[in-house]
């Protein structure tokens, strides 16, 4: 089982957290990658979409002093956006952290616009619509009606095919994944995604973007996912089994929050919403393959009408005023109940298989994703987990966390778990390779061949 200690610590703490800046640094970092210019910045800047996503790019892009048109078909969705906008400016005033008259010239460069029309002076455009590919296709398919030939055009996607959204305009060259974090103008993580036709001008341009908007940027496939979402499906997959087979989310959130991450898996959805994404879910439900164990445990408090803090109650309660997870016993007694509906016998579940089953589903799919160049490089996915999913600084990322383990003993314990469990903890083939080698992931030059 993993030390519970980890022995990155041993080693101490400021040499993970220097590994972490030097990460986040070289990110940027991309043979071949042409060259743009350092004060890059664009005249003007075009948002489409004014949900929670498309107001926070809005003031990332406004907070630097870019002029931004923010556009969405219906008025009242407009209006709700810009009220939404107001408020997040309000409160970072009254907390102290901004003058009154920077945050009212800041809401100066933001425009609401009703009309797709407005995006014909944008140097770049960000979508930011809700997460259907049908739904972003006929957005793209409206701006290549009205903006300019050599506009750069971001989709802010989470898990999207790239390609098939660029395939809606007649200029695929200049889509790019553009993948923010929520509240947008806060995280500090960017991710970027070029398509197979995205021209490295674009990508170099949508990087410079990040570093304008105070962002690290990071390159990444456009594979399901991409890193961390990838990554993310892996880690909330081991944590929802762990909870059907007898622990509860108070459990695995403890443990994770003692190993050093901002917050607990459930206690973030909750805070995300548990709403999210669901009918998706529920539309794969039909063709998933049918050779491994799946988990629709996230349906179940969808289906009781617990959508997180948003309406007081999701894997947690909340009281009023008050934004803390509590622990609930009726959602308790509902998952007891799930686990005998599918089957499942309860037992006691230790501290140490939480973490290792949790931790271990990051290096593992984080190793797959070095192969298949998901991730050009380790620090890259150190650098998206430590700066945008919580992963421990301290720790140094998952990868670097894993070297300090042993990579002989992380695949001993991941063949442990792939014939215990089946085909999601198949080992990949670079840790396999790696941990026969005596090697490690931080010690992989980027460019070697994986």
């Amino acid at each position: 089982m993993i030390e519970r200690k980890c022995p990155a610590a041993d080693q101490g703490e400021a040499a993970a957290l220097d590994y972490v800046r030097r990460a986040q640094e070289s990110a940027a970092d991309i043979p071949g990658m042409p060259v743009t210019d350092s004060a890059f910045r664009p005249a003007q800047a075009a948002v489409v979409g004014a949900g929670t996503m498309g107001g926070g790019i809005a003031m990332a892009l406004a907070n630097t002093g870019v002029p931004v048109t923010l556009i969405d078909r219906d008025i009242a969705d407009l209006e709700r956006g810009l009220s939404r906008i107001k408020a997040n400016y309000a409160s970072t005033v009254q907390r102290g952290r901004l003058e009154h008259s920077v945050a009212e010239e800041r809401l100066s460069w933001i425009t609401p616009v009703a009309d797709m029309a407005a995006v014909a002076d944008a140097d770049i455009v960000i979508e930011a619509v809700f997460e259907e590919m049908e739904i972003k296709q006929h957005v793209f398919r409206a701006l290549d009606r009205h903006v300019k030939p050599d506009v750069l055009l971001g989709t802010n996607t989470s898990a999207l095919d790239i390609d098939a959204i660029a395939s809606a305009t007649s200029r695929p060259d200049r889509v790019v994944g553009t993948h923010f974090f929520s509240p947008a103008h806060v995280m500090r993580l960017l991710e970027v995604i070029p398509g197979a036709h995205t021209a490295p001008q674009t990508l170099a341009q949508a990087m410079s973007l990040g570093r304008l908007l105070g962002k690290v940027a990071v390159r990444a496939g456009n594979s399901n996912g991409f890193i961390g979402n990838a990554m993310l499906f892996d880690y909330r997959r081991e944590a929802h089994f762990l909870v059907e087979e007898g622990a509860f989310p108070s459990d695995v959130d403890r443990v994770l929050t003692e190993f050093g991450f901002a917050m607990g898996l459930f206690t973030m959805t909750d805070m995300s919403g548990l709403d999210l994404g669901v009918e998706s879910k529920r539309k794969a439900i039909a063709t998933r393959p049918q050779d491994r164990r799946y988990t629709d445990l996230g349906l179940l408090p969808v289906d009781l009408g617990r959508l997180g803090q948003k309406t007081g109650a999701g894997w947690y309660k909340y009281l009023s005023g008050d934004r803390r997870a509590h622990r609930d016993p009726e959602m308790d007694a509902e998952i007891v109940a799930y686990s005998a509906r599918i089957g499942i016998q309860r037992r006691q579940i230790s501290d140490d298989e939480i973490l290792e089953r949790c931790l271990y589903a990051l290096v593992n799919r984080g190793a797959w994703l070095l192969e298949q160049d998901v991730a050009s490089k380790p620090t890259d996915i150190d650098a998206v987990y430590t700066t945008g999913y919580g992963f421990p600084k301290t720790k140094g990322g998952p990868l670097y966390w894993a070297d300090s383990v042993g990579l002989s003993k992380v695949l001993d314990d991941i063949e442990h778990l792939h014939a215990q469990h089946g085909v999601w903890w198949e080992p990949a083939p670079l840790l396999v390779r790696l941990a026969r080698e005596g090697g490690t992931f931080t010690g992989l030059q980027q460019g070697e061949p994986k």
